[in-house]
């Protein structure tokens, strides 16, 4: 039995995973698949793969795209989820901000430096057309971390992910003044090129076995209540969270990496727009 380690956020995205190393899956190709979650997010699932403490990770697409052309020894093996993520822009509940064009110039709060909460908060400024060069941001780690600031008085913004968010936008202790869908496929499957080079055959076991899961998941019955129940959501937001989300299953598409690129150079975020091969399997 070979221990392949993985990580990702601790969201409704990675179900997939969960029920498959659950139902045994994995264990029936000879693979422990031993899964880490990862509250951070991306700008820490990063410095975990950079860092040799992880095999795998379901990554933000942007942010390891940032991290592979900074030199992080990573691939895209594939897409994961095919459709764009829904950033939620927050405040606190008590905060005199009552719309997205009064954040220009406020400070935001992310959960470290690389991160989606940092990447999409400087596309979000470009499209809002702020200048992306006066943006200042405060390391919050997670979103308890955010919370945390929010309830101390922060007049910082922050994003993260609607749905994730909403039961403390629906309780009051977030204000959501509106959302951002990322411009391209949200979350990719990333492997560290030492598992790749010496474990090719057994990522391809991988990503057959969750490949299959995803491509059936939407018809298992009442996952829409196992997915409430699971991560503490109202069945109604599940329910249209479900129908906005696409799993994918195959590699990256050469014109959504250079988009990407395009906009991370646009934005200063890296330095030149590499070839395929830099990133994809």
């Amino acid at each position: 039995m070979k221990t392949v380690r993985i990580i990702g956020v601790p969201e409704h995205f990675n179900l997939p995973w969960h029920l498959a190393i659950e139902e045994g899956a994995f264990e029936e190709r000879g693979i422990n698949l031993v899964w880490t979650d990862i509250p951070e997010g991306t700008g820490r699932m990063s410095e975990m793969l950079n860092q040799n403490e992880a095999d795998l990770a379901i990554i933000l697409t942007e942010g390891v795209i940032k991290s592979i052309s900074h030199g992080n020894p990573v691939k895209i093996v594939q897409e994961y989820v095919s459709s764009p993520l829904l950033w939620g822009i927050h405040v606190r509940q008590n905060s005199g901000y009552q719309s997205v064009s009064d954040l220009e110039g406020a400070e935001i709060a992310i959960s470290r430096m690389g991160s989606g909460s940092h990447l999409m908060a400087t596309v979000h400024a470009q499209k809002m057309g702020w200048d992306t060069h006066s943006l200042r941001f405060r390391i919050i780690n997670n979103l308890m971390g955010a919370l945390e600031e929010f309830e101390n008085g922060s007049d910082a913004y922050f994003m993260w992910e609607h749905f994730t968010t909403k039961p403390w936008a629906d309780k009051g202790t977030l204000k959501r003044l509106g959302d951002f869908p990322t411009p391209w496929p949200c979350f990719v499957i990333a492997a560290t090129q030492n598992f790749i080079e010496e474990d090719r055959g057994l990522l391809s076991h991988i990503l057959e076995t969750i490949n299959t899961y995803t491509l059936e998941f939407k018809t298992i019955p009442s996952i829409d209540r196992t997915l409430a129940n699971r991560y503490g959501q109202k069945l109604e937001d599940i329910k249209e969270w479900l129908s906005k989300t696409t799993w994918g299953q195959s590699q990256l598409k050469e014109d959504t990496l250079n988009e990407v690129q395009t906009q991370l150079k646009h934005l200063n975020q890296v330095e030149e727009i590499k070839p395929l091969h830099t990133f994809l399997l």
